[in-house]
């Protein structure tokens, strides 16, 4: 059995939280969305891109389904269901 010393929450000091602007996900995801649309124009108004359009659809899609998801979690934080991950304000 280990006792803790006095002086333990003194050698294991807590890392400070993060600012908001860091634990905000929207701008992350206007910028990847931006970056497939870009892709998704450019595959098919660049002839020499044609290769580029099954992936740049896909990864649209893709990303449509992450931001459905994540749209689903924070409404149901906000909800409060039991279930639901938290820190997604």
């Amino acid at each position: 059995m280990t006792e803790e010393t006095p002086g333990a929450a003194a050698e294991n000091p807590q890392p400070p939280e993060l600012p908001a602007a860091l634990l905000d996900p929207r701008p992350v995801i206007v910028a990847i969305a931006c970056g497939w649309l870009l892709a998704l124009v450019l595959a098919f108004s660049v002839e020499s891109l044609h290769t580029w359009r099954p992936i740049t659809i896909a990864g649209l899609g893709v990303g449509v389904l992450g931001t459905s998801i994540f749209l689903w979690q924070r409404h149901a934080v906000r909800r409060g269901s039991r279930g639901a991950q938290h820190g997604l304000t």
